[in-house]
């Protein structure tokens, strides 16, 4: 076996270099590790760490960090009938930032009567957004809360939209989780997987569950 130490290895002439024949196998020894810091092609992507947001924050790109996929999801609608988050999906290879501004939605309030209050936004950054459900409506309005809508994603899904002209209709369902159960008692129910608040007879109806931001990162 041959051993051969260098900082760097550059062609004699052209851009190619050739590591052995073809049949060859070429093996990087356990603990050592090949960064692509350029733009070369022909490396495995290998996910490297997660990060996860429930609140507003600030991303930072780990160090080897090329590529992220994210999926933001808007927040839950709260009160009768209130429609359920969108989630906006996307692999982001090029544009990437230093730092990301994240960006997460509150979930929306019950109430006891009139409607109930919408979901908010979330967002990673400008790359990708999704928008919160909207909120439960009164008892005999013909048309429930409305789903929310992502946007900018390679795959974009609308939250489910919410039950109508009924006094505890349950919240919608979205991509992460169903929507609060509707309960024909004085007490509303939410729900701790973000989905929209279910609804109640009397009383106030559940609040929307919180959005969130789910990131995945390569090297």
């Amino acid at each position: 076996m041959s051993l051969l130490n260098v900082n760097a290895i550059e062609p004699s002439t052209g851009t190619d270099i050739t590591l052995g024949a073809s049949g060859d196998t070429t093996t990087v020894p356990s603990g050592a590790t090949i960064v692509n810091s350029g733009t070369a092609t022909g490396f495995a992507v290998v996910m490297d760490s997660v990060q996860v947001f429930t609140a507003d924050g600030t991303w930072t790109k780990p160090a080897g960090v090329t590529k992220v996929l994210v999926y933001v999801t808007g927040a839950g609608g709260g009160g009768t009938g209130s429609g359920d988050r969108a989630t906006a999906i996307k692999w982001i290879t090029s544009g990437l930032g230093s730092t990301e501004t994240v960006t997460v939605g509150s979930g929306g309030a019950g109430a006891s009567s009139g409607n109930g209050t919408g979901g908010g936004t979330s967002s990673f950054g400008s790359h990708c957004s999704a928008t919160g459900g909207g909120g439960g409506v009164v008892a005999g309005d013909p048309v429930g809360g409305a789903g929310g809508v992502g946007s900018s994603g390679d795959v974009n899904l609308t939250g489910g939209g919410g039950g109508a002209n009924q006094l505890a209709s349950a919240g919608a369902d979205s991509f992460w989780s169903g929507g609060g159960r509707g309960d024909d008692s004085n007490s509303g129910y939410g729900n701790g997987s973000n989905g929209g608040g279910g609804g109640v007879e009397v009383g106030n109806g559940g609040d929307g569950g919180d959005g969130l931001c789910w990131i995945l990162e390569f090297k």
